[in-house]
């Protein structure tokens, strides 16, 4: 685990959010599997930004990207975002962002604004597309491999700016969850 100092846990703009945790990282970073087990183990609601505009538009990522475009998803996304941001005045949840959500400068600026946690689950990119590789979903972004490192590249830098960096090669889910509830101080 590693922090940042350069980024700030926590903002006075937040109002009434409490502490919330966003986990950011590339496809294939365990943000939900790790998001579900984090919130299991601190009692905490757990959102999944995808599923919320999966379940919204009726459609699967990959139909919204193939049948509207990339930009309609941004749009889609941002809308999500700005509500579950919005209902984080009742209380506390545990969000996984989608790969692209914390690097979309409209996005990020929501989360800064709030009293949160910004964690980046980290790996080396051959075991993020090896991780992807095995999932059944089909990921409207990861078609080939070359695709996949430019990307990832180009996503790395903003990702670092989370104010805590967890490595997840070789770890399983529900030490991962430990490893983040334990860097913020809530274990």
């Amino acid at each position: 685990m590693t922090s940042n100092p350069d980024r700030q846990n926590t903002t006075a703009a937040g109002g009434g959010a409490k502490a919330s945790i966003f986990l950011v990282g590339f496809m294939g970073a365990g943000k939900t599997s790790v998001g579900l087990a984090l919130s299991r183990r601190l009692g905490w609601p757990f959102e999944d930004l995808d599923d919320r505009i999966e379940e919204k538009a009726g459609r699967s990522i990959e139909e919204i990207f193939r049948l509207l475009g990339e930009n309609a998803f941004r749009d889609m996304e941002h809308a999500a975002l700005r509500n579950v941001c919005g209902g984080l005045s009742q209380g506390a949840k545990v969000v996984a962002l989608g790969g692209g959500a914390f690097v979309q400068p409209r996005s990020l600026a929501l989360i800064v604004e709030l009293t949160a946690h910004t964690v980046f689950l980290d790996a080396p990119l051959e075991e993020l597309l090896r991780r992807c590789q095995q999932q059944a979903k089909t990921r409207p972004l990861c078609r080939d491999a070359a695709q996949f490192r430019q990307l990832y590249e180009a996503r790395r830098p903003s990702y670092l700016a989370a104010a805590c960096r967890i490595e997840t090669q070789n770890k399983d889910i529900e030490s991962v969850a430990k490893e983040v509830a334990c860097s913020l101080g809530m274990e």
